[in-house]
């Protein structure tokens, strides 16, 4: 059975490389039949269906492969995907952070990749309050908003009906997903285009302070070490320079991983700052 579930879910890999994710999902749910003990089978499931935009889905396959496998990294780093994907920032961000704790622990080369959804779930966490904020101060404005994103959301639900009653083919339906979900984006972008030009001073979005920027990557810092040189850089970011070279992006002098230290105070502020400006 476990050789059968190999041999699908190779055969799966083929289909998923070619683009051909409807096909890549039918293979991989076909190997976990064969073989539902296996972890990896539901991850491989789940990235097809991040790609077919299938998140509930993706998630259930993501908590399976965690319940096999505890320390499974592709399980929470797509379990993350999906969360941010269906507008959940502090789930995400619950979730990714688990995955970049584990490749720190092995030290795996996805480390950068994961340590970006990091920061685009604290992203995504701290917009989130930031447009609660503004959206308190006009009803108007959320009222508005809600009602777009609920119509969005009928819109996805009656797409989802005519899916299940085969009244709308795979690929058609991928495309009509995709366009309701750029309508409403850029329905909610010009809404908030026109308050902001009626009202600038309650609209105005604060900034990220300078100094909780990483001058590698250039996104905001959420675990902070400092060089012997005293600068601050992202953890990730500094491990991938100093995979490549182990010199100082500053300076150019020798610097080793060892020689890194966690500038806990600089992450704290980060925290706070995410924190509070919601």
């Amino acid at each position: 059975m476990a050789t059968k579930a190999m041999l699908l879910k190779e055969e799966g890999n083929k289909y998923f490389q070619a683009g051909d994710f409807g096909e890549a999902e039918r293979l991989y749910t076909r190997a976990i039949q064969k073989d539902p003990s296996n972890p990896k089978l539901f991850t491989n499931r789940a990235m097809t269906r991040i790609k077919l935009q299938s998140w509930e889905a993706c998630i259930d396959d993501c908590i399976k492969s965690i319940e096999l496998e505890q320390g499974n990294m592709k399980g929470y780093y797509y379990l993350a995907q999906a969360q941010l994907a269906l507008r959940h920032p502090n789930e995400a961000l619950n979730s990714a952070l688990t995955a970049y704790e584990e490749c720190l622990r092995t030290n795996s080369t996805s480390t950068r990749n994961v340590s970006t959804l990091v920061l685009q779930a604290k992203k995504e966490k701290w917009e989130a309050k930031e447009r609660d904020r503004i959206r308190r101060r006009s009803d108007l404005l959320r009222e508005l908003e809600d009602g777009l994103r609920k119509g969005a959301d009928h819109e996805l639900h009656l797409l989802e009906s005519r899916i299940f009653n085969r009244e709308v083919g795979e690929s058609e339906a991928a495309e009509e997903k995709i366009e309701i979900e750029t309508s409403s984006k850029q329905k909610i972008e010009e809404l908030w285009s026109v308050f902001a030009i009626a009202d600038p001073e309650n609209m105005k979005k604060r900034e990220v302070p300078d100094y909780m920027i990483d001058n590698i990557s250039f996104a905001i810092m959420h675990d902070p070490v400092t060089t012997t040189r005293g600068q601050s850089y992202e953890k990730s970011t500094m491990l991938e320079h100093l995979r490549r070279s182990e010199t100082d992006p500053l300076t150019r002098e020798p610097l080793r991983v060892q020689d890194l230290r966690p500038n806990l105070a600089l992450k704290q502020a980060c925290e706070e700052f995410l924190e509070n400006n919601g």
